[in-house]
């Protein structure tokens, strides 16, 4: 199977940003006053760092560092 399965974790801004996209690509609803597709690219702009956080730190602990 997958021998670095904690790379499975940088999937998820590729998911994020591109395959959601024409799911959520709405002007109505707002959030915070924003259109909805502003706030899904900032929450996925926020996510990105910490999937990638957790993908280093599984593959370090792996002893690939």
């Amino acid at each position: 199977m997958l021998k670095r399965p904690t790379l499975l974790w940088l999937l998820i801004p590729y998911v994020l940003f591109l395959l959601a996209l024409p799911l959520v690509d709405r002007v109505r609803p707002t959030v915070l006053g924003a259109p909805f597709l502003f706030f899904w690219v900032f929450l996925a702009t926020l996510l990105t760092p910490a999937a990638v956080y957790l993908a280093w730190r599984g593959d370090k602990k792996r002893g690939r560092a």
